[in-house]
């Protein structure tokens, strides 16, 4: 099978088929971790890669790297941007170029624990109150083939669907160091 979009669609058919085959070895567990590095600096890694965060100037940062939801747009783009190589790939279909635009609005009281005015219909949630993403895409397929692709990209995108639906949480404080009661 040949190479398209630099991956070796002979590999991708064949973790399709091991997953098919091998059902249980296809939930996976993907971990990260981080590390507080003083002021709003962040160091983060997943297996051998690390990344940092920090906050821009604006939210009282040193804006060293990107922040948090800024990641997460990162993250989204990265994650359809995959999705594209990778299906487009199994089609057959070579892309000659593809990029993506993302932002996300987010009201800062909400984050910042303040109850805004009502009559400015800000959200009291700290999070995305909406993704948009523009994908320009560029490939030796007809229009009606990119758009079947797109569709199925968007759909099949983890990110997207993380970001798309609720997801359990779960955040405990641990080795909290646990003081005398008093007078003992």
């Amino acid at each position: 099978m040949p190479t398209i979009n630099g991956l070796q669609t002979e590999n991708l058919v064949n973790v399709v088929n091991h997953v098919k085959q091998n059902w249980q070895q296809a939930r996976t567990t993907w971990k990260a971790h981080t590390t507080w590095k003083g002021g709003f600096k962040v160091e983060t890694c997943s297996r051998d890669f690390t990344l940092l965060a920090d906050e821009p100037e604006m939210l009282c940062g040193t804006n060293t790297a990107a922040n948090p939801v800024e990641m997460v747009l990162q993250a989204y783009g990265a994650c359809l941007s995959i999705g594209y190589a990778m299906n487009a790939a199994v089609r057959g279909i070579n892309i000659e170029d593809l990029s993506i635009e993302l932002e996300g609005e987010i009201d800062l009281p909400g984050f910042l624990g303040l109850e805004p005015p009502e009559e400015l219909h800000m959200d009291k949630l700290p999070g995305f109150k909406n993704v948009n993403a523009k994908v320009r895409l560029k490939a030796d397929a007809d229009a009606k083939t990119l758009d079947a692709l797109h569709k199925h990209v968007v759909s099949t995108s983890p990110v997207g669907l993380t970001l798309s639906r609720p997801v359990a949480v779960d955040v405990q404080l641990a080795d909290v160091p646990q003081h005398a009661a008093a007078g003992v």
